[in-house]
């Protein structure tokens, strides 16, 4: 059997700009994950999730066309992931296999609710890692990303890249994404192995690790309710689309917001190369950024949860902000090491807020430009 696990992941800042191309945002992968198991089959393959409650997915091949047929309603990201490395699989010239896969998470609570730390990426990144081992591909670190993104972007067009960057490479990252639609083009024309070898479709686009923040402490917390990323991506592109010229002249134009982000992004890799120290007013000027983003658009990004979550991190001499698209989900608190954060804690606990115990997940592989 083959086991392998992907870590959940926590948006530091970058959200909703880092959706278009040359894009850019710092993540952390965080200590919680998603395993994959993974055994020889033998006349149909299975994909079983007890995390999920959902019933088998069962496939089979079709002798004639090498190309896998579904007997039951498939987990989107999962049989994306399976297809892209099919294919691959089958441009090597490598025989096919069937396969069962059992799939844990641990980024839910109890009930099944997600706590928003990348479910999605994070199957993906880790059905990819144990079919590469699997069909014995001996992927890179970058190739095993490319594949999952080009998985990802056939049922997420408009994700941005970044929750697999964190999962699959590990530690914090900074990420810049590629032209998601002409991937989604190259390959449909060209195939999964063109468009993977191709730099120029991944042009601008690159993983690189950002330095620990030895002087400040990552706290989380948990709004209890679920959002969903894409939804509220779509939203907000299609509000600004929706108003008047009058209107959008009156408001801050999403390209001062993109611009801002990028420089919050910029000076905040800065200042974690510093020691992190001085990286506080980054994020609280992030959420700011995030803020007016909401205003503009009328999309509601920092519930009342979130708000009391980074108003208590203030009032205490931290910072924080929504983690990811908002409107739910967790927030995230930077603090400095040499200050008491219980009282942060505390105060979270009275507004219902539940502290997640989390843990940046080591550096896992080599990160570069593509």
């Amino acid at each position: 059997m083959i086991e392998t696990r992907a870590p959940g992941k926590l948006y530091i800042t970058g959200e909703y700009a880092v959706v278009e191309p040359g894009g850019a945002a710092v993540l952390a992968a965080v200590d919680r994950y998603i395993t994959v198991r993974l055994s020889e089959g033998s006349s149909v393959g299975r994909v079983r999730s007890s995390a999920y409650g959902q019933t088998p997915l069962e496939w089979v091949r079709d002798t004639a066309s090498d190309q896998i047929v579904l007997e039951h309603q498939p987990y989107d990201y999962v049989f994306a992931a399976i297809t892209a490395v099919e294919e691959l699989r089958s441009a090597r010239g490598l025989a096919p296999r069937y396969f069962d896969l059992d799939i844990g998470s641990e980024l839910n609570d109890a009930s099944g609710r997600k706590f928003g730390l990348g479910s999605s990426a994070a199957v993906t990144v880790a059905v990819i890692e144990a079919l590469d081992r699997f069909y014995d591909l001996g992927l890179t670190t970058t190739e095993r990303f490319k594949l999952a993104l080009l998985a990802t972007i056939e049922v997420a067009p408009n994700a941005s890249g970044g929750d697999l960057a964190a999962s699959t490479f590990g530690g914090w990252v900074l990420y810049c994404s590629p032209d998601r639609a002409r991937l989604r083009a190259h390959r449909a024309q060209h195939g999964v192995v063109a468009t993977m070898d191709d730099s120029a479709q991944w042009a601008g686009s690159g993983v690189s690790h950002v330095p620990h923040p030895d002087d400040l402490l990552l706290l989380v917390g948990w709004t209890g309710s679920p959002a969903s990323t894409e939804r509220l991506v779509e939203q907000v592109r299609a509000t600004g689309e929706s108003r008047t010229p009058d209107q959008r002249r009156a408001l801050v134009p999403y390209s001062t917001f993109a611009a801002d982000s990028r420089a919050c992004v910029d000076e905040l890799v800065a200042a974690f190369a510093r020691g992190g120290a001085d990286a506080l007013p980054v994020i609280t000027r992030a959420r700011g950024h995030l803020q007016r983003l909401s205003a503009s658009s009328g999309v509601l990004i920092e519930t009342d949860q979130l708000r009391t979550l980074c108003d208590v991190a203030e009032e205490h001499g931290a910072a924080g902000k929504p983690s990811g698209a908002g409107g739910g989900d967790c927030g995230i608190v930077l603090a400095r090491r040499d200050r008491p954060t219980d009282p942060i804690l505390h105060g979270w606990q009275e507004a219902g807020i539940l502290p997640l115990d989390l843990r940046v997940h080591p550096v896992a592989g080599d990160a570069d430009d593509f």
